[in-house]
């Protein structure tokens, strides 16, 4: 959903743009009234002038009026997205991206969609540092998966909380490559609408609402679901 930018900025200059209208009003009537005081009883303003400058009064006194009313009509739509913006919050969003944040309270965990098989994929997690921390090997089945990482590296040590980002490469039966394409998965816990267009925060990440995909209600749990990996299917299979 696109929501527009919610600045300052943007309530100010209408009000200058109001202001000087106003300004403009308030001159052009005074011209018009100290006019007609001073002019000749024998020798009246012409009908027509008078009329056209009357129109031209009510044209600016209109043009006021609209401002004002955009004016409003812009705060309402500026709270509106403010509120909308906020409803996010507690909710598990998936936006557009590669990044995922680990914490103490929840492993890293993304969404990904193959548009076929994937007889051999490989997933390459890398810290902020651009360094491999973790590579893992499986088959994927078409559609939509989530993959799930609980901090620990290749090497078996726990990796530091942070920004971390993922990479699927995958072929199918052919050997020919197959293009899966990730997602940013997680909870909303706050907004931030200092820019032009609010940002979700989701762990250590900010996610613009304009990248947002999909909304919905919070797990129960916050443990993520199990990896949708051929690898992971095996195991269960044979257990």
């Amino acid at each position: 959903m696109a929501v527009s930018g919610v600045s300052g900025t943007s309530g100010t200059s209408q009000s200058t743009s109001r202001t000087t209208i106003a300004e403009n009003f308030d001159t052009f009537l005074n011209i018009l009234t100290t006019q007609l005081k001073n002019q000749n009883p024998l020798d009246p303003m012409d009908t027509n002038q008078f009329t056209a400058q009357l129109v031209q009064f009510t044209g600016v006194e209109q043009q006021l009026k609209t401002n004002q009313f955009l004016e409003t009509l812009l705060l309402t739509s500026q709270s509106t997205a403010k509120t909308d913006a906020v409803s996010y919050i507690g909710k598990q969003v998936t936006a557009s991206g590669r990044t995922g944040s680990l914490t103490d309270d929840e492993a890293v965990f993304w969404a990904y969609n193959a548009p076929q098989n994937v007889a051999n994929a490989t997933v390459t997690i890398k810290n902020s540092s651009g360094q491999v921390v973790y590579t893992e090997t499986g088959s994927l089945a078409a559609g939509a998966g989530t993959f799930r990482w609980d901090g620990v590296g290749s090497d078996g040590a726990m990796k530091p909380n942070g920004v971390y980002t993922i990479d699927i490469q995958g072929t199918n039966v052919q050997g020919k490559s197959v293009n899966v394409s990730t997602s940013t998965l997680g909870i909303v816990t706050a907004v931030d609408f200092s820019g032009e267009v609010p940002m979700l925060t989701i762990g250590n990440t900010k996610v613009a609402i304009s990248d947002i995909t999909d909304v919905r209600i919070a797990p129960s749990t916050t443990t993520p679901p199990a990896n949708d990996t051929g690898s992971d299917t095996e195991e269960n299979e044979d257990a």
